[in-house]
């Protein structure tokens, strides 16, 4: 029983020891539980602290980079709206009142928007409160009056400060205070309206708005603003602006046939350019009325919306008073001319000149502008003035008119100033200025002692005249592909060539005076149907009677334009041109008789700042392919090119050799500035003789010369220098042909050999070689050009080559080239084909060259310079 009982209790401690280590095992891994639990759970207060605060740093930085955004583009954009501002509202219409001081508008712009106050977004962005006035509204304010009459001062002074002196016609109608409230403006002389007034001033404001519009309607324009903007010069009709400063009683007594009158100029008045400010009258909805509300020293507007805008304080009365007193002093005077912008149309470049051209020169004394027409009738133009009257001027008014009005398609300008000036190389590119005037193709200056470079311009234009009367019988014929391959637009463009003091062309009795009166007369016959026009200007009486000795020359010059004191331009009993004052002209299309005169003041077209900037605005307007014009300058020596100089060593004998090179001698005094050439082919006779005194250009002429034959092709050149002057030139041409001979006084000789290649000779002062070398010299020049040797040299006298050709009664045969420099006419005759010799006058870097083999008479050619060093 016992055991039994042991047994049991043993089994039981078993059991609950059993239980006692199991219930341990699940505390254990309850407690490991737990802690992971706590663990657990402290990671996650711990992420959700870090991500709280990640999450707050993410806000702040987004709200900071959206405060960041919101000022760079509210910056961004008060900068673009300020720019606008600007625009919208320049000069005396919105600069602040501390800044403050009249402008006038820009030709053809039209008035902008006015300011009132400011429009403040934060602490620092401020733009300007705009409101629209002048051709754009009505103004209906309400508030306080003493608030309303403050911001009218405000917008009156604004509106006839941004305008010129006269363009707006101003009304008052203030019954309370008759006039008191804007009497600050009572310099400028406005009309004042009492008590009682209203009706007739609505009646009156009803007529002349109906007047307008049958202007308007006349003229085909939508409304007054585009008929000014279709109207070059000063405004033609006023803005009629008038300030309505009811009281109570006015609304009162307001009758219904003045309530439908002033309804009627409400909806019609800003097409008429009748503007209305009203205070204290309830004027019905439109949109062309703009209500300003006024709160103290803020306000909105109906075309701004909510935006409220901080009102400028008035302007000082004193500004106020300065101003008015110095326009209506203005007023008071005469008006000055118009200025060279007002010439300007609204938009550049788009008159067509297929029918004509047209444009003005000045303004009459009444302000509008004066139109000069060039077409089927009046065809050309004849300009005269005494020296100092204004002549240049008005050609420069002239031409910038055209200029702004017809494109390089529409317009071609050839200029020629035989005077002493450069007055045209204004419209060429220079150093200092690197614009053109697209229109411009040739411009000459300095060309007085040129009268060759006149002639070859009238040729050129002889030669475009015969070519558009071919289109024309082409057209006729009914060829119009080929027309319309060669002009695709249909038409060319009008050409209007300006000679001034064109009685230097036409003076002496020699070939170039001849050749040019009948160009002239052809020119004036027949380029009226082809789009030519000319203008002859001149300073001298004898000009002007060159003329009137060929009546078949004069009669084309219908359209007469003379300046103070001009005689012969104008017919004989027609006087004006001897009473008007200076900076005027007369304009006289019907040849100059009398009755048919206009009287023109002409801008100042003369500073070139001004100029400059119309013409730069044109420059960059130009279209693509406008090539730069031909400035021909008679005082400038052109530069030899560099196309004909080597541009490395003299090529080998196993280059090809062309059968004819052409030796470059200067330039040609001609439109397109192509070089003088010489070709040294071989043939007898095909040598050069350089005749005269002057050292440098001798020197030039050698070494342009042989320069240009280096560039060519394989060549020898052997040089022969006999005077001391000429050695420091044909040392330096030695330098630019490495394989050339050299020959002095101590080792000349002419019996060269044969060689592989054309050889040329060029000989400084061969005249110094000496009688002992005298024949073989003739044997060279005789047989050289058979073996390709050719000489070009250069002989002090015409009499000095006759020694070397074999003394008196010599043959010039072996010369079958020459160039004369300060040689004689007279001299020249034993090398001229016509006895006598050829008429010319030697005069400082221009030459006479005539080649027996293409010419028939001589030419006037300018050496180049090679050189620099003697210059």
């Amino acid at each position: 029983m016992g055991s039994h009982r042991n047994a049991l209790v043993a089994a039981v401690r078993q059991e609950l020891a059993e239980a006692r280590g199991t219930a341990r095992a699940v505390l254990a891994a309850a407690e490991s539980a737990r802690g992971e639990a706590q663990h657990r759970r402290r990671l996650v207060r711990d992420a959700y602290a870090t991500c709280l605060n990640q999450l707050v740093a993410a806000r702040e930085a987004a709200r900071d980079d959206i405060e960041r955004r919101y000022r760079d583009e509210a910056s961004r954009l008060s900068g673009h709206l300020r720019g606008l501002a600007t625009v919208s509202a320049t000069g005396a219409a919105g600069a602040p009142w501390r800044l403050w001081a009249p402008s006038e508008p820009e030709p053809g712009g039209r008035p902008g928007l006015l300011r009132i106050g400011t429009i403040t977004f934060d602490d620092r962005i401020a733009l300007p409160g705009l409101v629209p006035l002048l051709d754009a509204a009505h103004l209906h304010l309400a508030g306080p009056a003493p608030n309303l009459d403050d911001v009218i001062t405000g917008v009156l002074l604004r509106a006839l400060g941004s305008t010129r002196p006269g363009e707006i016609e101003l009304t008052i109608y203030d019954p309370e205070h008759l006039g008191g409230t804007l009497a600050p403006f009572a310099p400028l002389g406005p009309a004042f309206v009492g008590p009682g007034g209203l009706g007739s001033l609505l009646d009156e404001l009803v007529e002349h708005i109906c007047k307008v519009n049958e202007t308007v309607l006349a003229g085909r324009h939508g409304c007054l603003a585009d008929l000014v903007a279709a109207t070059p010069g000063p405004r033609p009709e006023p803005w009629r602006l008038v300030v309505l400063l009811a009281d109570r009683a006015t609304a009162a007594e307001l009758t219904g046939t003045q309530r439908a009158q002033l309804d009627r100029i409400v909806r019609t008045g800003v097409s008429c350019g009748v503007h209305l400010v009203v205070r204290g009258l309830e004027v019905e909805n439109d949109p062309t009325v703009e209500r300003i509300m006024v709160r103290e020293q803020t306000a909105t507007c109906h075309s701004l919306g909510d935006l409220e805008i901080r009102l400028d304080p008035p302007p000082p009365a004193e500004r106020i008073a300065a101003f008015c007193q110095s326009t209506a002093e203005r007023l008071r005077a005469d008006p000055g001319p118009a200025r060279l912008s007002d010439l300007e149309p609204a938009k550049l470049w788009a008159e067509s000149s297929r029918h004509g051209l047209s444009a003005p020169i000045g303004d009459s004394t009444d302000g509008t502008l004066v139109e000069v027409p060039l077409g089927d009738d009046p065809p050309h133009a004849l300009i005269g003035g005494p020296s100092g009257s204004g002549k240049t001027n008005l050609i420069h008014a002239w031409l910038g008119s055209l200029a702004t009005r017809y494109g390089p398609e529409e317009l071609a300008l050839y200029l020629l100033d035989f005077k002493e000036g450069v007055s045209f190389a204004r419209y060429a590119p220079g150093p200092r200025d690197p614009s053109w005037l697209p229109q411009v193709r040739l411009a000459g200056i300095n060309v007085n002692g040129d009268r060759e470079f006149g002639l070859a311009m009238l040729r050129h234009l002889g030669e475009e005249l015969r070519t558009r009367a071919q289109a024309a019988k082409r057209y006729d014929a009914g060829k119009l592909a080929e027309l319309r391959a060669e002009d695709p637009d249909g038409h060319w463009p009008r050409i209007v060539a300006v000679i001034d003091e064109f009685q230097v062309l036409l003076d002496g009795r020699d070939a170039v005076a001849d050749e040019a009166v009948a160009l002239l007369e052809d020119l004036a016959r027949r380029g009226r149907s082809q789009g030519i026009h000319l203008i002859l200007a001149s300073q001298e009486v004898a000009g002007i009677q060159a003329l009137w000795g060929r009546p078949g020359l004069i009669g084309q010059f219908t359209l007469r334009i003379a300046l103070p004191k001009a005689r012969r331009i104008l017919a004989e009993d027609n006087l004006a041109a001897a009473v008007i004052p200076r900076h005027h002209a007369v304009v006289n299309t019907e040849s100059g008789v009398a009755g048919a005169n206009r009287i023109v003041r002409l801008p100042d077209a003369g500073d070139r700042n001004t100029w400059r900037a119309v013409q730069r605005k044109l420059w960059r307007t130009r279209p693509a392919g406008c090539e730069e014009p031909r400035l021909f300058d008679g005082d400038a020596v052109p530069r030899l090119p560099s196309v004909y100089r080597p541009s490395g060593r003299v090529p080998s004998a196993d280059a090809p050799v062309g059968s004819s090179p052409g030796a470059v001698l200067g330039e040609r005094i001609d439109v397109a500035a192509q070089p003088a050439r010489l070709r040294l082919g071989r043939m007898p006779g095909r040598n050069l003789a350089v005749l005269g005194t002057r050292t440098d250009e001798a020197c030039d002429v050698l070494a342009a010369a042989a320069l240009s034959l280096a560039a060519q092709g394989p060549a020898h050149f052997s040089v022969i220098c006999l005077a001391p002057e000429a050695e420091r030139a044909a040392a330096r041409l030695v330098a630019e042909l490495p394989t050339a001979d050299w020959y002095d006084s101590s080792d000349v000789h002419f019996d060269l050999q044969p060689a592989d290649v054309p050889r040329y000779v060029l000989g400084y002062a061969l005249d110094a070689a000496g009688s002992e070398h005298r024949p073989g010299l003739r044997a060279m020049l005789t047989d050289g050009p058979e073996r390709r040797t050719h000489v070009l040299g250069w002989w002090r006298s015409v009499a000095r080559l006759r020694d070397d050709l074999g003394g008196v009664g010599a043959r010039f045969d072996a010369i079958g080239a020459w160039v004369a420099l300060d040689v004689q006419g007279a001299d020249l005759a034993p090398l001229h084909p016509q006895p006598g010799g050829p008429v010319w006058y030697p005069r400082t870097r221009r030459a006479l060259f005539f080649d027996r083999s293409v010419h028939r008479t001589p030419e006037v050619i300018i050496p180049y310079e090679v050189n620099s060093d003697h210059t």
